[in-house]
């Protein structure tokens, strides 16, 4: 699948790459965990990139704000319109008042590269950047976010909207098994898996001249025990804690999804969690608290509970 999709997209055949996604949905995707793997995100899937096979799914089909995942699909749009990376855009004010809190140490009217702002947006969640990147598209914002519609349409991601860029609007919505299409789809793109897997960066800005250096959200990246070569994580208030990923596990590639988990540490450790089921059938105990947290948002989402309470 990896192999296919590398080349698919690299010569930019958007529907190839339609058909070609579709392969990640001719396994069936079960309701719970397989055997008694414990988790405390909400819903999950585990794919294996080469076969497509659904390894890992709980809720798959469960429809969830997705919060910063959203930045994945930001990124595939801005990579797919063509537009020079070494451009250097000026950064504009949000559209409208937002609902969330954007806090951004960049300055309005001050200018960086796409690239720079692309590559933040993946690695720390720069909103801001995110905004500005679709607020510089041929059409602008607007346009942008019908790319980001159509494009996961052409990825069979039936259940999935989108309406901002940045994934601050709660109405970000997918579900693991249209995620699970998505992570496959960007780990394509050289680029999404070097920007998003950054360490540290500093961005120059220009008019006036200053820079600001980044982390990245995700500690694993900078882990020895990980090899991690594409990464995003997600937080709202509606969202709980999301991460997505690609790694490896043993042999194999594997695009793992996690949303709506309790705490920073909790997404982190269900991706442990199920590397270990997927190397060794080691099952690992989930955190009171965060096996409280998912219990009750499972039932406020009118979803069936795995057997044996979990």
């Amino acid at each position: 699948m990896n192999r296919v999709m590398n080349s698919i997209v690299n010569t930019a055949k958007p529907i190839l790459l339609a058909v070609a996604c579709t392969m990640l949905s001719v396994a069936a995707l079960a309701a719970e965990p397989k055997g008694d793997l414990a988790l405390a995100s909400v819903s999950a899937v585990a794919v294996d990139l080469d076969s497509g096979e659904i390894l890992i799914a709980k809720h798959p089909d469960a429809p969830l704000s997705i919060a910063s995942i959203t930045k994945l699909m930001t990124a595939m749009v801005v990579l797919d319109s063509g537009e020079g990376l070494d451009e250097w855009l000026r950064i504009k004010p949000w559209d409208e008042p937002l609902a969330k809190n954007a806090f951004s140490r960049i300055r309005l009217q001050s200018k960086a590269r796409r690239k720079d702002l692309l590559r933040v947006a993946l690695m720390s969640s720069e909103n801001r950047a995110a905004f500005n990147v679709a607020a510089n598209h041929p059409g602008g914002a607007k346009a942008f976010i019908e790319a980001m519609n159509v494009k996961a349409d052409q990825l069979g991601m039936h259940d999935s909207t989108f309406v901002d860029p940045t994934g601050l609007s709660p109405d970000n919505r997918s579900t693991a098994a249209d995620l699970a299409r998505m992570v496959a789809a960007a780990h394509g793109y050289e680029l999404i898996g070097e920007y998003s897997t950054t360490r540290q960066h500093t961005v120059r800005f220009q008019g006036p001249r200053y820079k600001l250096g980044y982390g990245n959200t995700n500690p694993l990246t900078g882990s020895f025990r990980w090899d991690v070569s594409l990464q995003k994580t997600g937080y709202l208030t509606e969202a709980g804690r999301c991460l997505v990923m690609v790694t490896r596990a043993g042999d194999t590639d594997v695009a793992m999804v996690m949303l709506n988990s309790f705490g920073k540490r909790s997404p982190l450790g269900d991706a442990g969690r199920m590397r270990r089921w997927l190397e060794s059938g080691t099952v690992s105990r989930v955190a009171g608290a965060a096996k409280d947290y998912e219990r009750r948002m499972v039932a406020s989402f009118g979803l069936a509970s795995p057997p044996g309470g979990e």
